[in-house]
């Protein structure tokens, strides 16, 4: 018996041994499979979010792209998407005669749809005869330099002709004009991106349809659909055309036109390059305060990224909407005071009805007091016979609820003698009788 519990014993604890071991063995295990797991963990969160941001933050430029397509309207036109894509999908040789014609800097335009609403609010705070743009980062001098800063354009030089004189022409101007004239920005878009550059003419026409494209689409924007004697003017003159002021001569001095004729003919359509005023806008207050050396390079239009832009335009965009709930809401008050006003001079206000009821009842007691006075009894009318006590004035007596019954002097005075008595052989004092609010009133004291 001995040896079978010795041998059951340590039969137990070998068995209590081997489960000790490997239990310990996979604590261990799994304890480091957890670390594993756990940092995995963490570091599939890190992505997570960052994925979840990169796409929260396309969402947003995606849905400010959205509001600034619905936003866009027929009055205005900023073909700088359009603009883009033809730059994208232009040949390397057409980009270098691009490049020739002093152009270049307008190949760094993102693929940005432009907040109309936006546009119209810089043109509305645009004063005209000083060319200074005021908003709430500041006051801003808009001069032909600034155009060529911001668009990488020529701002100096000869000035283009404002309109071409047909009759003036030479016969193979004639020729030119006569082929253009009347030509919509999408056959002009189109026959720019199909035509080749293999020899000197059709380089040159390639020049002379970029001219005008790029004056149609963007540089002199108006919203007619055609070509107009003011788009036909350069063509004519290709002869150092790179050399030639862009940004006075024709950007400003068009935009200004348009911006004239919106504010002060109260036309609904504002023609001329409302981008340029916007980026000049955004770039100099973004740089406000800052030394030479610390300033951005030119073109400033290629210092801004299509996020960077659509940012700042939905930052703007909010602030418009703050100032107009803003106004919405002081004239709103101002109306509602002035509405207050006139229901007051329509209809008194409690005040007024508490002092005419108050003139009502002084006038009513005025009144009470001078029946009485006359209804009171004099020496020679104790003397008088009971027929002329009948026919004595008579007291009008008014009750809280507005309604009137008469009592005679001699019933008067009996209701008196019967108060009086009343107080005297209850022990109190003699009985104050005054008159309140039309009637007699006994006080007790």
């Amino acid at each position: 018996m001995a040896d079978s519990s010795t041998s059951s014993t340590s039969s137990i604890s070998q068995g209590a041994l081997k489960t000790r071991k490997p239990s310990h063995f996979r604590a261990k295990i799994k304890f480091q499979n957890i670390e594993i797991v756990v940092r995995k963990l963490h570091q599939n969160t890190i992505k997570l979010s960052v994925k979840n941001l990169k796409k929260k933050q396309s969402n947003n430029t995606q849905l400010s792209e959205k509001m600034a397509a619905r936003n866009q309207t027929k009055d205005l036109k900023c073909a700088t998407h359009l603009l883009n894509d033809k730059f994208r999908n232009m040949t390397e040789e057409k980009k270098a005669i691009v490049r020739d014609l002093g152009f270049g800097g307008l190949m760094h335009i993102p693929p940005l749809r432009v907040d109309h609403q936006l546009l119209r609010e810089l043109a509305n705070n645009f004063k005209l005869g000083e060319n200074r743009l005021k908003r709430g980062y500041g006051s801003f001098q808009i001069t032909p330099k600034k155009i060529g800063d911001a668009l990488g354009i020529n701002a100096t030089g000869d000035l283009f002709p404002e309109k071409v004189e047909y009759k003036k022409l030479f016969d193979d101007d004639k020729i030119i004009y006569r082929r253009f004239q009347g030509k919509t920005l999408k056959s002009l878009t189109d026959e720019m991106m199909e035509i080749g550059v293999g020899n000197e003419e059709e380089r040159l026409m390639f020049k002379r349809i970029f001219i005008l494209y790029i004056q149609m689409a963007f540089l002199l924007p108006t919203t007619i659909n055609k070509i107009s004697p003011v788009h036909l003017a350069p063509i004519f003159k290709m002869d150092g055309i790179s050399e030639r002021n862009w940004g006075e001569g024709h950007v400003l001095t068009f935009m200004i036109k348009g911006i004239t004729d919106y504010k002060e003919k109260k036309k609904k359509a504002i023609n001329g390059c409302l981008f340029a005023l916007m980026i000049i806008y955004f770039h100099l207050s973004k740089n406000k305060g800052k030394n030479r050396t610390e300033r951005l390079p030119k073109p400033w239009i290629a210092n801004w990224t299509k996020e960077q832009l659509v940012e700042r335009m939905t930052a703007e965009r909010e602030e418009i909407l703050t100032e107009t709930t803003d106004s919405d809401t002081s004239t709103s008050e101002s109306e509602a005071q002035e509405d207050s006003e006139d229901s007051g001079r329509k209809h008194p206000g409690k005040k007024e009805k508490k002092m005419d009821s108050r003139k009502r009842k002084q006038r009513q007691e005025e009144s009470g007091s001078d029946s009485e006075s006359e209804s009171e009894p004099s020496d020679e009318s104790e003397e008088s016979s009971p027929a002329e006590k009948e026919k004595k004035k008579k007291k009008t007596k008014t009750t809280p609820k507005n309604e009137r019954y008469e009592i005679s002097s001699d019933e008067l005075d009996e209701w008196l003698r019967e108060n009086v008595d009343k107080s005297a052989a209850e022990g109190e004092n003699q009985a104050d009788l005054r008159l309140t609010e039309g009637r007699y009133v006994s006080s007790e004291t």
